[in-house]
């Protein structure tokens, strides 16, 4: 076993890896960029070199840099994790150049599964079914729509080098393919320096189901059960499973064999995960092979008690897999949700910002949270925005669901825009809950998964309000104990009156709308609108509030002017207004498009002076290694672009100048 490992990744498989070498004695080394020197699993890691700049291409994408790195520090293996070079065969390549194990498959493996295309023809040999399409080298354009053509819409554009949705687009219409094409390219050429693409036919609502594979150095492979990772949106996994619901003994086992048959075939070592389509009638077809560890791996590890992290690491040192296939237990149902720094509401957008309260469910036997980040870090632009994995497990899928809610609601994220609310939604959508999910089903219920914003009800408001007076009574208990009268009645907050009792109003603003509670100071206590009120706590975490006969538990936190309560699963943001401050009232907003974020423009889709509708394209910017498209918010006319194709825009930054119709 090795006593010394540099992992060349970041984020929370960074963390993960040097978890499991912590528990195995092994010393591990960290690499950075200069936007993460003081990421998490820096902190956490033995020792730590800096490889670049903030940018990817100049850090963890410089395989030159991270094998200096390992050389200069010891380091006997290298962990790619997933991402950036995990499934580079030239940094597997300069990795045994230089003496240093690369802990995943041969170099072969990853060429030969490196190419879509070619991986494709190799399974076909291999006698593992195949999705109809074309998977050649010709990429002419004109010839690729005519294969397209062929096949009949509705089709699916991939990049051959690609994986995680980018570089992947569904194709309508034949009048539609030559600009997700376009784009297509684009994406996968900024996330994988290589534009090709293959076409296939798209299935009509289908399942996107994996095999987790292993193979040793003595030619042993095992399959560690499926996973179902069916609820994606533009192709990014957004929730994963194991075992799939719906797939009985004997399909699992067709479906292990037919994974083990694609590893065997290209002489696999290590982890790795053989990716299905299927369609509704049971039929599956091989889409790709990742040679690495997968983000959903704590799934399969929940399901079979293992640590895949350990195995990757006993088989790159030449140890034999631990267990045969028989004896690889499958136990219960887990249930993986990623939480990424985003906001659903506006088209997925990533969020960017620092984390300014970041509390997570008391992990367990049962609840795990994978993260790379600890409240007070800060989400970069540059790097994908996941914050977190939430995995469950439970006997069955029924309880493992119902467990997964609640951990959810236990999750609080302030500071940066969150997808909490939407998976809550989503895991407890009746087909999800029925096990009828397919990758069509978030773009499908849409609507319902991300509704228009909720007011805040009367008992958060009432939270919120309790909150408040508890605050004053603390800051002026503390003013006043600091002053040359600390018994002073002055400094009571009781709202006494000699003659009757005192009334205020506290106002919040909740988006655009006011919101007000009457506050009545009794002999008896408090009162909000009337009814009795109290809360117990110490003002840190969960409180109970006492509403009349309600009662609930609420966490507040207060950022800058805002007040965030967190309760039932849910999460408000009310703001204390006071009117005098804001007699003046808002300004109305010039009319344009700002960049939600940095990036840098690829298209312009329409023309100045054009008449365009409501949600016609305007500007196409890539950012985190994604396209975002920004549309009309009204129907109107193109002024002006005040950017252009190539530039690189600040956050805010005015990109059109817009005219609403009248």
């Amino acid at each position: 076993m090795f006593t010394k490992v540099l992992i060349a990744n970041r984020g929370e498989i960074a963390c993960r890896v040097i978890k499991t070498c912590r528990r195995l004695g092994i010393r591990t080394v960290a690499v950075y960029s200069e936007a993460d020197a003081g990421a998490r699993h820096v902190r956490l890691a033995d020792e730590a070199y800096c490889v670049g700049p903030a940018a990817s291409r100049d850090s963890y994408l410089r395989a030159d840099r991270i094998v200096v790195a390992a050389l200069h520090s010891g380091a006997q293996a290298v962990h790619p994790g997933y991402g950036f070079l995990s499934e580079n065969e030239g940094f597997a390549k300069a990795c045994a150049e230089a003496g240093i194990v690369f802990i995943g498959p041969p170099v072969e493996a990853i060429r030969a599964m490196g190419s879509k295309s070619a991986a494709k023809t190799l399974m076909q040999a291999a006698r593992v079914p195949l999705v109809p399409g074309y998977h050649g080298d010709e990429q002419n354009p004109e010839f690729l729509q005519q294969q397209a053509d062929g096949m009949a819409y509705p089709v699916l554009i991939k990049a051959s080098a690609g994986g995680g949705g980018k570089g992947m687009r569904i194709v309508e219409s034949s009048a539609d393919f030559p600009a997700a094409l376009a784009s297509c390219q684009r994406e996968a050429a900024a996330s994988f320096n290589d534009e090709r693409v293959l076409i296939e036919k798209y299935l009509v609502r289908p399942r996107h189901i994996e095999i987790q594979v292993f193979g040793d150095t003595q030619g042993n492979i095992v399959s560690l059960f499926e996973r179902d990772c069916s609820a994606q949106r533009r192709h990014q996994k957004v929730v994963e499973e194991a075992p799939a619901p719906g797939i009985d003994a004997a399909r699992r086992a067709e479906m292990g064999r037919a994974a083990c048959d694609a590893a065997r075939a290209v002489g696999y070592v290590g982890a790795g995960t053989v990716e299905f389509i299927a369609d509704q009638g049971g039929s599956f077809y091989f889409m790709e092979m990742n040679t690495r560890l997968q983000v959903e791996h704590p799934v399969t590890e929940m399901i079979t008690g293992l640590d895949l992290v350990e195995w990757q690491l006993r088989i790159a040192s030449g140890e034999a897999l631990p267990l045969t296939q028989q004896q690889i237990p499958l136990r219960g149902h887990a249930i993986e949700v990623r939480l990424y720094a985003e906001e659903p509401a506006k088209g997925f957008l990533p969020s960017i910002g620092r984390l300014a309260h970041f509390r997570k469910p008391a992990e367990s036997a049962n609840i795990r949270v994978d993260t790379g980040v600890d409240e007070g870090d800060s989400v970069s632009p540059h790097y994908d925005p996941m914050l977190a994995k939430l995995i469950v497990w439970d006997e069955t899928r029924e309880r493992a669901t119902d467990r997964m809610l609640t951990a959810l609601a236990d999750f609080e994220i302030a500071g940066v825009g969150n997808n909490i609310a939407f998976l809550s939604r989503l895991i407890d959508h009746a087909e999800f809950r029925e096990g009828r999910v397919d990758t069509g089903l978030i773009e499908r219920e849409r609507a319902v998964l991300i509704p228009a914003p909720a007011s805040a009800p009367a008992e958060a408001l009432a939270a919120a309000s309790l909150w408040t007076l508890q605050s004053e009574a603390r800051a002026i208990r503390i003013t006043t104990a600091a002053s040359a009268d600390p018994h002073s009645p002055w400094g009571e907050v009781d709202g006494w009156r000699i003659n009757g009792s005192q009334t205020r109003r506290l106002e919040y603003r909740e988006g655009e709308t006011r919101r007000s509670v009457e506050v009545r100071y009794e002999r008896s206590g408090v009162q909000l609108n009337g009814s009795a009120a109290a809360v117990s706590g110490s003002g840190d975490g969960q409180q109970q509030y006492t509403v009349g006969t309600q009662r609930l538990s609420a966490s507040i936190v207060r950022l800058g002017e805002q007040l965030h309560v967190f309760s039932g699963g849910l999460h408000h943001v009310l703001q204390p207004f006071d009117p005098l401050a804001h007699a003046a009232g808002d300004q109305e907003a010039h009319g344009g498009l700002s960049a939600p974020m940095p990036g840098k423009i690829v298209d312009l889709p329409a023309a100045v002076g054009a008449e365009v509708d409501k949600g016609a394209a305007l500007v196409v910017m890539e950012a985190m290694k994604m396209e975002h498209t920004l549309v009309a918010p009204a129907k109107g006319r193109v002024i002006a672009y005040l950017c252009s194709v190539g530039e690189q825009v600040k956050d805010g930054a005015e990109l059109v100048e817009f005219e609403a119709a009248e």
